[in-house]
């Protein structure tokens, strides 16, 4: 009962401060964004991690990180993908800079989008041309630029199953740069923010765990279906794990 009363005016003080802040750091974003150049980027990144952190706060979803994040060492890091906030978790979770894959569409949101496009690579995955672009433009960051995050899942996980079939792409990644895989697991969005309506919010716990990197030294292409499942296998087992936890 409380919940149904509460919730939507939990929801409109979540969505207002979401709004507020973006418009107020929309100029710095703007100013910064005209150099596209790495620098800009990491401090872009930086800026928004530090809100991502302090914004979960403020609304009653304070992250708390589990596990280890390795230093000195690039990542093609691996989330699941069950709610929005995954994607603020995200950068609330990782402390180092990274550059995410993301869906073109999303550059269409007013103010949000002309953020999201100096963050993310952008792919529209209904081309087969841009996806080897993004492909190309991932190898070159994560060569020599910084961390690789992905949804390997490719949208939320709408079913009973802990985690869904992955993509190759982010296996294809690591194994042709031969640079780790770090999965990262968000055990508690789909509680926090479901999936099935943007008004569904709720304060709570809201942990992001960190499982120990895979490595992929001497696996070549035709190792990625196995990469793949093992990855994802460790994944389920321990959001299994997680989810047991009261």
């Amino acid at each position: 009962m409380i919940r149904i009363i509460f919730q939507p005016f939990y929801t409109l003080f979540v969505l207002a401060t979401f709004v507020a802040s973006l418009v107020i750091a929309f100029p710095v974003f703007l100013i910064i964004g005209t150099s596209d150049t790495p620098k800009a980027r990491r401090i872009i990144t930086a800026i928004v991690q530090y809100w991502a952190r302090g914004w979960l706060f403020l609304i009653g979803m304070p992250i708390r990180v589990r596990g280890h994040f390795p230093k000195d060492k690039k990542f093609v890091i691996v989330a699941n993908h069950v709610s929005y906030l995954d994607t603020v978790n995200i950068y609330a979770a990782l402390p180092e800079y990274f550059r995410t894959l993301a869906k073109k569409e999303m550059v269409k949101i007013p103010v949000f989008g002309f953020v999201y496009k100096q963050l993310a690579i952008l792919v529209d995955r209904s081309s087969a041309e841009s996806r080897a672009k993004s492909m190309r433009l991932m190898w070159r960051q994560l060569r020599n630029e910084c961390h690789i995050a992905v949804f390997p899942e490719g949208g939320f996980n709408e079913t009973d199953e802990p985690m869904t079939a992955f993509y190759d792409g982010a296996f294809r990644l690591a194994i042709n740069a031969q640079i780790p895989v770090l999965p990262l697991l968000f055990p508690d969005t789909v509680k926090r923010w479901h999936f099935s309506g943007w008004w569904k919010l709720w304060p709570g716990r809201n942990r992001a765990v960190f499982l120990h990197p895979v490595s992929v030294e001497g696996l070549t292409l035709k190792d990625v279906p196995e990469l793949k499942e093992k990855v994802r296998q460790m994944m389920a087992e321990k959001m299994v794990s997680l989810n047991q936890v009261s």
